[in-house]
């Protein structure tokens, strides 16, 4: 786990990994409860049978916004940003989805940061590119360059 304590330490770092993840199951029940949450009940994503029956992936997918969704979560363990006044999610530069999460799939965040722009001297977006790796899988599910200001 990278631990990042100042914009000169984010600048410094900028191109490293800065870890990778454990693996997380998605199940059915999240995917059913997210589906719930969001409106999205789509067949692919609830109806086993039919996504069993009528799926080129033979079973239920995740969404693609629940995997995206759980980037905080798949990456809390790759790096910390200390010393900050505050965090905030500052948006996406890039999100592809390339893979389908099927239900009881393992995923996991690789996460590297990939640029710092300084907004002034005490605060800078640190852009994370987040590879949701899916095990099993040559192909990742996703990559998402996500932005984090930090406001030192």
């Amino acid at each position: 786990m990278k631990v990042i304590g100042s914009i000169e330490e984010a600048e410094q770092a900028v191109g490293e990994e800065l870890g990778v993840g454990e693996w997380r199951l998605v199940d059915q029940q999240m995917i059913d409860a997210f589906a719930d949450v969001t409106d999205d009940h789509q067949w692919i994503h609830v109806d086993v049978e039919r996504a069993k029956a009528e799926s080129q992936y033979g079973a239920t997918i995740a969404h693609g916004f629940l995997t995206l969704s759980l980037i905080p979560t798949l990456s809390a363990d790759n790096y910390r940003i200390v010393n900050s006044k505050m965090r905030l999610n500052y948006g996406l530069n890039k999100v592809r989805f390339l893979s389908a999460v099927t239900a009881n799939s393992r995923i996991r965040a690789r996460s590297v940061l990939v640029d710092v722009a300084k907004a002034n001297e005490t605060t800078a977006n640190l852009t994370m590119r987040h590879t949701v790796e899916l095990e099993g899988s040559e192909k990742p599910a996703a990559v998402v360059d996500l932005i984090v200001r930090a406001i030192f």
